[in-house]
């Protein structure tokens, strides 16, 4: 092999290489907008399953708990606010819980949703549960807190998953709250903002697995 059979070689690779950059770089810009689309679509419709009865969900700005970017809304129904609906993040024992939730306009709360969440099969996972869920509904910022007891006050923490609880609960939702609360109670009220000061990251107590002490 002489120097002109390397040359033609790497100019081909070199051609290969392009073009099919090139294809790939096509492909994402006719994709992109699907995909994008698709993920308006979701999140609408996530949104819209909060707060059920409301017939206009507006974005009121964006937070970052822990530098994670997050939404909050507002939901409308014949021009009336029903209630809010905030986005957040909690850290659990392996993962950022990613959430909804919504509360009605005495900030209490309706709803509560996970979005995404990667926490220890069978045990911090079972924050996805309804069992878990159910327990959200009709509580206010000072009952949010998770207890290892049964209780129907508070938050009764999932069974060797207390890191995992307490994510949901204290840091994401409560934190959430909290936040929705002071920023409804700013001069600029409901109007939309762009919050990337507040980062609202608590820290969690540790413990043992996957939480439990």
């Amino acid at each position: 092999m002489n120097s002109k059979d390397i040359f033609k070689i790497t100019l081909n690779l070199v051609v290969i290489y392009v073009a099919g950059g090139l294809l790939l770089a096509a492909l994402y810009a006719k994709t992109s907008p699907i995909i994008f689309k698709a993920n308006q679509k979701e999140k609408a419709e996530a949104l819209q399953k909060m707060i059920p009865q409301a017939d206009k969900i507006e974005k009121l700005g964006d937070w970052y708990p822990h530098e994670k970017h997050c939404e909050y809304y507002k939901a409308q129904k014949n021009g009336e606010i029903i209630g809010y609906i905030v986005q957040s993040m909690g850290k659990g024992y392996s993962s950022y819980i990613d959430l909804f939730f919504s509360v009605d306009k005495d900030m209490k709360i309706q709803k509560m949703e996970i979005l995404k969440q990667g926490e220890t099969p069978g045990l911090g996972d079972e924050v996805v549960a309804d069992s878990f869920k159910k327990q959200f509904p009709g509580k206010d910022l000072n009952h949010l807190k998770v207890v290892k007891t049964e209780t129907t006050e508070y938050i009764q923490a999932l069974t060797g998953a207390t890191i995992s609880s307490r994510a949901v609960t204290e840091d994401a939702v409560k934190n959430g709250l909290k936040f929705l609360q002071e920023k409804l109670a700013s001069p600029s009220g409901d109007k939309q903002s762009d919050d990337k000061d507040d980062k609202h990251t608590p820290r969690i107590k540790g413990g043992n697995a996957d939480g439990s002490h």
